[in-house]
């Protein structure tokens, strides 16, 4: 180990750049400094007479913004703290500015994890803390005795505070300032702190807590440059004892030590807003750092005198500058450019303390019994001073240490009386110096008098010629720039005379082909006037066939209106003369009911008359008349009840014949109703068809105008469009050839291809809606054509129905009137019946009284019976009066009857051949109509057809504006810049330069 280190060992260094703070972000601060973490490289940007110059440092490791706490520590920390537990003396520091993350990489955000159940670290967490853990983690599993003790000091403006001393004592130093502590050498090279605690620790949160403590009675302040500044330099020390045997079997103590330190910032008071107090604390700490440079210096430079005794702090750090001890700094920057100047500062001193070289060494390991007498020794002392305090009043130490003190306190009186004679040297050699200095700088004060004269004159005439030289340089330089401008200005016009030639052959075909495209757009016209003529001409005829036909249909109607209403007369002269039948009919059958009634009582009464004649004559025939006459009422009762009964019934039969009759009349009003309707709805749809043929009709004729106008519109607007454009190209064309043609071209094929595309979906735009107005008028006709089917198939079958419904109506009627008929010859059948029977029993009484009266009245009895002859006479030819009256009537009524039905048959068929005419009519001139819309718009109607003369399109060869631009002259600023780029323009300096040193540089 010793032969490994004879030749020392480099300092080891590392980088960290912060990222920006809030602030700097807010304020949108530069970056200067660029950090290169895989080539250990730092970069900084600088700015100086106006140019960009980058300064490049290596180190041992560089740790960029995003940089975390985890990765510093395991890239660089975790050797270092493995080399403290194999025995070395290790120091980690932090160097740099105010505000760059010193603390925070030291401390981090919190010494203790309180997220964790078993004390893991937080992200944020710095190097002591992390160091801290991995001891105790390492020592716990080594299994080995060991003991852990830490001390923690603080050096607040040349003074050393202990930052574990107990409260009480804190307490009672007055303006609560912390205990000072003398900083004295322990006689081995190296320094020790008197008094200061020694805290013995048993776990990492022990340890946590310490530095909580500690921590917080830090000296810590606000500046402009950073809220939490450390005013003060802390360390931080672990001091490990292992226990271990040798193979012999001795117990020996392996003994290292951590120091952790944290450097206060170095600042710009003027930037860091310090004043009073806090001003003589920057200048403290720029002081302490300053020393700290300088030995850094030293060491670099291997100097023969170290001044480590300028600084209490670069007497703590004796050892780890230059010693036995392996040593880590942590040089901290910011990237924004405020923070340039101490940025570089930090970066020189951290790249030279690189060259610094320790010699580090294993520490002694130790025998436990000297161990034990060393910590005997220490106790007694300190049994002794405690002694002597308190038997003795005032201030008592011990012997040993009063001698100590007391020797030491002489030498010092030595060399202060030696340094007293030495001053007084120094005062007399520096008074003769001052006596000849000031008769050497009156005599430089003439001297430099006449050599500003001198040099005045000097550097004016200097100026002059440089500035001639410099005029005729740029003149020279400006000829060149010119004369290359010229040559590449006219290669690029000989280009273009070239392209102008071609183009122009390009141009006189495209006309060819403009020329060819007229014709044709020609052609189109002509053909779209025929096909407007033919339009309009089929639009005309298709007028006067649509009139011909609403003609034909109004004719038809009125017609059979008025067939339907000679029906509805003929029905009801019908109903009327039924009517009337039956009310004479009952007028009739009434009357002989009266006079069938006055014929009996007639009868009656002479039969009554004759008996009262008789009585006196007859009363020996009375039992015999009176039975007679008895037979004949009862006799004459039944015939008398069963002519009512058939007079009721005949009465009956024609009251259902009147119901029948006027069922049939509101029957037949129904169906007429019917009629009408259906006629009036295909009236109405027929209207409708030809309302909608003739929009149809009129739409078209104005999408046909339409068109054509547009069409005309836009040939016009094109040609127009194109004199005015070939006008204005022709006279660009003679300022700028090759430009223009190119966009001439471009701008006439754009406009030609937009043209006739237009013209295109302006035809078949067209042609859609004339294909769309031919489907519509075929739609419409097959809808009329079928409407009128329906309607014929539903005449037919209303005309098929009224007639059977009238021919049932007839039978039905027929049949009525025989069952009248048939009983009124029952009842005539019956009378003579009745007549006969009451005739020959009459007889029966004649005869058997014929011969009982006779004898009795001979007077009356030609008298009875003249006058009997003449009332049967009167009755029977009154009853075949009536019944050939009624028979008649009847007749009569059943001829009117058929008469009116054979009328109303009559008129339903001539209503049918109307129907069936009209139909014929119809489609005639559907199918017409239907013939000319295919002649006109299949025949008539032409599309255009390719005549083959029209240009075929052909790829141009037309240069794109690449190429174009390629052969245009560059600018003149490229030009020059080209120029530039390979003719460097350099100016000569003048031969005649003022001297660079001042003068009498060696004398001052």
């Amino acid at each position: 180990m010793s032969g490994r280190h004879e030749k020392g060992v480099n300092v080891q260094v590392l980088l960290r750049c912060r990222p920006f703070s809030d602030d700097e972000l807010r304020n949108n601060a530069p970056q200067v400094v660029t950090c290169n973490d895989y080539q250990r490289e730092v970069a900084v940007s600088q700015n100086i007479a106006g140019k960009q110059i980058d300064r490049v440092f290596t180190f041992d490791k560089v740790f960029g913004p995003t940089a975390h706490q985890k990765d510093l520590y395991e890239q660089a920390v975790i050797p270092i703290v493995n080399e403290v537990l194999e025995g070395f003396n290790c120091t980690i520091f932090a160097y740099g500015q105010t505000g760059t993350g010193k603390t925070y990489t030291m401390e981090g955000e919190c010494k203790r994890s309180k997220s964790g159940p078993n004390g893991e670290l937080p992200s944020g967490a710095g190097v002591i803390p992390r160091a801290v853990k991995q001891i105790f983690d390492t020592l716990e599993h080594q299994n080995a005795e060991y003991s852990v003790k830490v001390t923690f000091l603080e050096l607040y403006n040349e003074e050393i505070t202990d930052l574990l001393a107990p409260e009480e004592i804190s307490r009672v130093v007055e303006d609560k300032q912390k205990k000072l502590l003398p900083l004295m050498e322990d006689g081995k090279g190296g320094v020790l702190v008197r008094g200061l605690e020694e805290e013995i620790v048993t776990s990492a949160s022990e340890i946590f807590s310490l530095l909580e403590r500690g921590s917080a009675k830090r000296r810590t302040a606000e500046t402009l440059l950073n809220k939490q500044s450390s005013r003060s330099h802390s360390l931080f020390s672990i001091t490990i004892h292992i226990k271990e045997a040798n193979p012999e079997g001795e117990e020996l103590i392996k003994c290292g030590k951590l120091n952790l330190v944290d450097l206060a910032g170095s600042e710009n008071i003027s930037r860091s807003g310090a004043r009073e107090g806090r001003a003589r604390e920057a200048g403290e700490i720029n002081k302490s750092l300053l020393t700290l440079g300088r030995v850094i210096n030293a060491l670099v430079e291997h100097l023969g005198h170290i001044p480590y005794r300028d600084s209490k702090l670069t007497r703590l750090l004796r050892d780890s500058l230059g010693g036995r001890t392996k040593t880590c700094i942590i040089a901290t920057v910011s990237p924004a450019v405020h923070c340039l100047e101490e940025t570089l500062s930090t970066l020189d001193y951290a790249h030279r303390a690189k060259n610094i070289k320790n010699k580090p060494e294993v520490n002694q390991k130790m025998m436990k019994t000297t161990l034990i007498k060393d910590l005997y020794g220490e106790i007694e002392r300190l049994k002794a001073e405690v002694y002597a305090s308190r038997e003795k009043n005032g201030v008592y130490i011990p012997k040993e240490r009063y001698y100590q003190e007391e020797s030491e306190r002489k030498s010092m009186a030595d060399q202060i009386e030696h340094m007293g004679v030495k001053i007084e040297n120094q005062q007399k050699q520096f008074e003769e110096l001052r006596t000849k200095f000031d008769a050497c700088v009156r005599e430089c004060s003439d001297l430099s008098y006449k050599l500003d004269s001198t040099q005045n004159n000097l550097n004016q005439t200097n100026k002059a010629l440089a500035s001639t030289q410099e005029e005729l340089t740029n003149c020279q330089y400006a000829i060149n720039e010119r004369d290359f401008i010229i040559s590449e200005q006219k290669k690029a016009e000989n280009a273009l005379a070239h392209q102008a030639c071609v183009l122009r052959h390009d141009l006189e075909r495209s006309l060819e082909d403009n020329e060819s495209l007229f014709a044709k757009i020609a052609r189109e016209d002509k053909l779209s006037a025929g096909n407007r003529s033919v339009v309009n001409k089929f639009e005309s005829e298709l007028t006067q066939d649509v009139t011909s036909l609403c003609n034909l249909v109004a004719a038809s109607t009125s017609q059979q209106n008025e067939q339907l209403q000679c029906i509805e007369k003929f029905c009801h002269t019908f109903i009327n003369i039924n009517d009337k039948a039956i009310i004479d009919l009952k007028k009739k059958v009434a009357a002989s009911k009266v006079l069938y009634v006055s014929h009996l009582e007639a009868l009656q009464n002479v039969v009554h008359l004759h008996k009262a004649n008789s009585n006196a004559s007859l009363d020996e025939v009375l039992s015999l008349v009176s039975s007679n006459d008895c037979s004949v009422e009862k006799l004459l009762a039944e015939e008398a009840a069963e002519g009512l009964s058939i007079f009721d019934e005949l009465q009956g039969t024609l009251s259902t014949q009147q119901g029948e009759m006027a069922h049939f009349a509101r029957e037949l009003r129904q169906r007429f109703n019917v009629s009408v309707g259906h006629t009036t709805e295909i009236s109405k749809f027929v209207h409708e068809f030809f309302d909608k043929l003739m929009e149809e009709s009129k739409e078209l004729g104005s999408h046909a105008i339409q068109v054509d106008k547009i069409q005309t519109k836009s040939i016009d607007e094109f040609q127009k469009a194109y004199e005015e454009h070939s006008k204005s190209d022709a006279e660009k064309l003679i300022a700028e050839v090759t430009s223009l043609v190119t966009n001439h071209i471009c701008c006439q094929k754009e406009m030609v291809d937009a043209r006739l595309a237009s013209i295109k979906e302006t035809a078949a735009g067209s042609k859609k809606v004339l294909d769309g107005h031919v489907s519509s008028f075929e739609r419409v006709t097959s809808d009329a054509k079928r409407k009128w089917q329906d309607f014929s198939m539903q005449a037919e079958n209303d005309a098929t129905e009224n007639a059977d419904f009238a021919a049932a109506k007839h039978c039905r009627i027929e049949s009525l009137l025989q069952k009248c008929v048939d009983v009124t010859d029952s009842a005539l059948k019956h009378a003579k019946k009745t007549h006969n029977s009451v005739t020959e029993m009459g007889r029966k009484h004649v005869a058997a009284v014929d011969s009982l009266v006779r004898s009795a009245s001979d007077s009356n009895n030609e008298h009875h019976d003249a006058e009997i002859v003449s009332l049967r006479a009167n009755a029977e030819g009154d009853v075949l009066k009536n019944i050939e009256d009624i028979s008649k009537h009847i007749d009569g009524t059943s001829e009117q009857e058929r008469e009116a039905v054979s009328a109303i048959l009559e008129t339903t068929k001539s209503q049918a051949k109307t129907l069936e005419s009209l139909q014929e009519d119809h489609a005639r001139q559907s199918s017409s109509i239907e013939q000319k819309a295919h002649d006109t718009f299949q025949q008539k109607y032409m599309d255009y057809e390719p005549s083959g003369n029209t240009p075929i399109r052909s790829e141009t060869d037309v240069p794109s504006k690449v190429s174009i631009e390629s052969l245009r002259a560059m600018p003149m600023e490229r030009l020059l810049e080209e120029f530039r780029e390979n003719h460097s323009f350099a100016v000569k300096e003048s031969k005649i330069s003022p001297t660079a040193r001042p003068p009498l540089t060696q004398i001052n």
